[in-house]
């Protein structure tokens, strides 16, 4: 439920030139997160090249930046909600821009992933802050649902063509993958200092801050991400990385205390009452994460076994891409219609579909019928459930907890991503033969993480159908399903919307 002074606006049937403005800049800065998560995928045989890199601290290039992003999420949206969405979202957005332009100097491997490490932090600020500015400026329903659509393209656009933007920029040479940012997000301060407008800040007057959440709550998101990425060198078995285990379920036992006992914890535990939040936040992993894992497989497919350059990798997925980039924007209507639920479920299926016909692949794949169907099921898979996944998270939710949520589902999408990116990477690891270094034996060590990856997307398919199923007919009576319910509430939101358009001209 929006505030009376943010639903006005929101309701209009057109937007002005500052709320464009403001979309726009946030679209921008949400593009760039996405963007860096995914951009590093074909640069890292150059960057191994260029700095020395091992295959262990190439990995650490990736999961340096999903370290920060996802470890400080949960603070990054408790932060926006109490300090001011624009000011949060705007220093944020100006240490991206710096990090990015240092990531781009940089001659050391560690250097690099240091750098890698602080975008990932700031980003892990702009991300809730920007997505908890649309839900309080957008009222809930129709009008909301197109603002996250376009929204949501652009972040689910910048994950799809992170690996084609970077085959581009390889070809010139890495530093360009990590120095593209800098000035985008530049621009898109430059744009937000005179666009968005200044938001409240929650009133702490006769309150404290929940300082032993979130130290409880960022330490155990962050030593479960390290725990995770660094497993497949430590060992899943060893001392360190069970006791690391030991050390993060102790952290969250004590976060959970104390966020029941907190009077304005970081996370309000009753939020996870709601069976849409869950799924939501679940279904971002298993989504968010298996693509990380495929994307990675992938681009070591294409590149290792089947020899293409980094301009021939981007060319393969350029067809996701594009097809996200087309289709996300035009999402809010299929939304209003048929409820987040069922589009998320179809996206899931396309997802587990597009990864089941990826395992026909060979030596000498026809890129056509056997890699392109794929990427195309992929590309229609990210426009359906991103942006569904956005709103399912935020709608019924009150404006001074939209940062808590948006920064609760963002930390779904990276922790996933971590997790799963590393239990894939570790089957991988555990399939390949220490003698056998033939492109087939290459190949075949890959066939279990793809069936991983197939089976994760799986799980989270299972449980969005969780959400579509009617209980059992009571005495005689049918209970509605959480998405007849949620259908209902999209209706009412939209005849309120209705209302006021005809008050208003009235």
């Amino acid at each position: 439920m929006t505030s009376p002074s943010t639903t006005v606006p929101g309701t209009e049937e057109r937007w002005s030139a500052l709320q464009w403005g403001t979309l726009f800049v946030l679209c921008a800065a949400l593009f760039l997160d996405a963007l860096d998560v995914s951009m590093v995928g074909v640069a890292l045989p150059s960057i191994s090249a260029d700095l020395d890199l091992s295959t262990t601290s190439l990995q650490w290039v990736v999961s340096g930046y999903i370290l920060g992003y996802g470890g400080l999420l949960l603070l990054g949206g408790r932060a926006a909600d109490l300090l001011g969405r624009r000011r949060v979202f705007l220093i944020a957005l100006g240490v991206f821009a710096v990090a990015s332009l240092l990531g781009g100097l940089v001659d050391s491997g560690e250097l690099l992933i240091a750098t890698r490490f602080i975008k990932g932090l700031s980003a892990a600020f702009t991300a809730p802050a920007g997505l908890s500015i649309i839900t309080t400026t957008f009222a809930e329903g129709p009008v909301r649902n197109r603002a996250l659509a376009i929204y949501s393209s652009c972040g689910a656009t910048g994950f799809s063509m992170g690996l084609v933007l970077s085959g581009f920029l390889t070809e010139a040479g890495w530093r360009w993958t990590m120095l593209l940012p800098a000035p985008v997000a530049l621009i898109a301060l430059v744009a937000g200092l005179k666009l968005i407008p200044k938001s409240p800040r929650e009133s702490t007057e006769g309150r404290g801050y929940d300082l032993p959440g979130a130290i409880t709550g960022t330490a155990s998101m962050l030593l479960l991400v390290f725990t995770v990425v660094s497993a497949s060198d430590a060992g899943w078995g060893s001392a360190r990385t069970l006791g690391s285990f030991v050390g993060v379920a102790a952290l969250l036992v004590s976060f959970v205390a104390i966020e029941q006992r907190s009077s304005h914890p970081l996370i309000r535990l009753g939020v996870l009452r709601s069976s849409n939040q869950v799924r939501a936040n679940l279904g971002g992993a298993t989504f968010l994460g298996s693509y990380i894992a495929f994307q990675f497989l992938v681009t070591q497919y294409l590149q290792n076994v089947l020899g293409y350059s980094a301009m021939q990798t981007a060319l393969a997925f350029l067809p996701a891409g594009a097809l996200v980039a087309i289709l996300s924007t035009r999402m809010g209507p299929v939304i209003d219609r048929f409820g987040t639920v069922r589009v998320i479920a179809v996206g899931f299926a396309a997802l587990v579909i597009g990864y089941a016909l990826f395992l026909r692949i060979d030596l000498h794949p026809n890129y056509a019928t056997t890699i392109l169907p794929s990427m195309l099921l992929l590309g229609v898979a990210f426009a359906l459930s991103y942006g569904s996944l956005n709103i399912q998270a935020t709608n019924g939710v009150k404006d001074h907890e939209q940062g808590m949520v948006s920064g609760l589902l963002n930390t779904s999408f990276q922790v996933g991503g971590a997790i799963f990116l590393a239990v894939v990477t570790a089957v991988v690891t555990a399939s390949t033969s220490d003698h056998a270094q033939s492109k087939q034996a290459v190949l075949d060590s890959y066939r279990p993480g793809l069936w991983t990856v197939a089976g994760i997307a799986l799980v989270g398919l299972l449980l969005t159908l969780s959400g579509l199923r009617r209980s059992r007919p009571s005495y005689g009576i049918l209970v509605a399903s959480s998405a007849d319910e949620e259908a209902r509430r999209d209706a009412e939101a939209r005849n309120g919307a209705r209302a006021e358009r005809i008050a208003a001209r009235d």
